[in-house]
């Protein structure tokens, strides 16, 4: 059994653009709206790519901390 945090967290480290963002927009689909998912990239695109698409997506942007994205599904 999964945790809410396990269960609302997209691991793409490792991967290259456009994959890191590929994978939360799939995650994305099956999120509540309102709720809040971590992303872990180490992409250095990842930092201008997942602003970009929660602007595209219509979702908040919460920041970035090193390797880890918040994102609030709009």
């Amino acid at each position: 059994m999964t945790n809410d945090v396990e269960a609302l967290t997209v691991d793409a480290l490792g991967l290259l653009c456009p994959l890191p963002v590929l994978r939360l927009r799939k995650r994305m689909k099956g999120v509540a709206s309102g709720d809040v998912v971590v992303l872990l990239a180490d992409d250095p695109a990842a930092h201008v790519d997942v602003p970009h698409f929660c602007i595209e997506q219509g979702h908040a942007f919460l920041g970035a901390d090193g390797t880890r994205f918040l994102i609030r599904k709009g």
